[in-house]
């Protein structure tokens, strides 16, 4: 802090990883550098997260949910299935042009539910 205290604080990160293993020490290799003292990971969950389209010049990560729209081939009923994407803009309308710019030249049907900012600091995609 600018009095020269250590605050402690939680913050939380996207990892691609295979394990939670790996994600845990993917994210203390990445962070190590950033933090003085003892650091703590409290929890690692699993995401549902399907792609991720990045942004440099940005500094927030929002999570689209669209669902893809298919037709029951046996009621002939449509159907919607849910996605989620991480898109990285400044603004709400920023991610939705970045996510519908992605999306260009898919052939699939889709609609987008829901464009919400998260509380996540980074991403560390994988990297094979």
């Amino acid at each position: 802090m600018d009095n020269g205290s250590v605050k402690r604080v939680t913050e939380a990160y996207l990892v691609d990883a295979l394990s939670f293993t790996e994600a845990e020490a993917r994210i203390i290799k990445q962070q190590t550098p950033y933090i003085s003292g003892d650091f703590t990971i409290p929890a690692i969950k699993r995401t549902n997260i399907a792609e991720i389209f990045p942004d440099d010049t940005a500094d927030k990560w929002w999570l689209v949910k669209y669902n893809t729209i298919t037709i029951d081939e046996k009621t002939a009923k449509e159907r919607r299935t849910p996605v989620y994407v991480m898109v990285q803009a400044n603004t709400q309308q920023g991610a939705t042009d970045r996510f519908n710019d992605g999306m260009k030249g898919t052939m699939a049907d889709f609609e987008i539910e829901k464009v919400a900012e998260t509380k996540i600091i980074d991403v560390y995609p994988l990297h094979l």
